[in-house]
């Protein structure tokens, strides 16, 4: 489990420079067994090369999926000098893939920029705040945008040094309890203090309670939620 700012997003973001590719794989774990695949037979092999337990490294190619277990940016860097890709393309599927592939031009350019609403700062206990609201510039689209589509920017390392200015997307903002469909993904969660955090949702014990997750911080147990939405994915700004 894992939400580093994103689980770090199963959607994958076109931007310039370096944008990614369309048909990059989903999750970490696929983008994991995808880049091994080039040079191992098999994760078994794979984990024995770098002195790594089978059973942790064959978790980390199920990242994302039942069962799996989530790596973070010290394992992605590992694995980024072994199998020669970049950290941020296993971790986000950001940029382009180890066969170097982009999407065609016309992919990458929507007709208009989205509004950038704020920025998202670490707090004291190391959770994100939006601390800034309203349209404060404007930034170039990822691909599937549309006209409720907003980013906030990431200011500060605390989710790892990756992603320091990072732009984080979303665009459907759901109102009171969340619906089914976003527990268990990473979200840009509003809460009644007035705090914008990016966590993971899960259910609490209570009903209309919910426990937001982090990796590098303990969870938030029986959280009311005031609006909340999936994040679409995440950019170098």
């Amino acid at each position: 489990m894992t939400t580093y700012c994103a689980k770090y997003v199963n959607q994958n973001c076109s931007r310039r420079p370096g944008y990614c590719s369309r048909m990059a794989l989903k999750t970490r774990g696929e983008r994991l067994r995808y880049a091994r695949e080039r040079f191992f037979k098999s994760a078994r092999l794979a984990a024995k090369a770098m002195g790594i337990a089978v059973s942790t490294y064959g978790a980390h190619e199920r990242a994302e999926d039942p069962g799996g277990r989530d790596f973070g940016p010290e394992e992605a860097k590992r694995y980024g000098r072994r199998f020669k890709v970049t950290p941020e393309w296993l971790l986000t599927g950001y940029g382009p893939g180890p066969d170097g592939q982009e999407p065609p031009e016309q992919d990458v350019w929507a007709t208009h920029n989205v509004p950038l609403v704020g920025y998202v700062g670490a707090g004291a206990a190391a959770h994100f705040y939006e601390v800034a609201h309203g349209d404060l510039d404007s930034v170039e689209p990822p691909i599937g945008a549309n006209e409720n589509t907003v980013a906030v920017e990431v200011r500060g390392d605390s989710l790892g040094p990756f992603f320091n200015r990072w732009l984080v997307f979303y665009d459907d903002v759901r109102h009171g309890a969340p619906p089914a469909e976003l527990i268990g993904e990473i979200c840009v969660v509003g809460l009644e203090d007035g705090r914008v955090l990016i966590k993971q949702i899960q259910r609490g014990k209570a009903e209309g309670l919910y426990n937001l997750n982090s990796q590098t911080e303990p969870s938030m147990r029986d959280v009311a939620i005031k609006w909340a939405a999936k994040v679409k994915c995440m950019a170098r700004r």
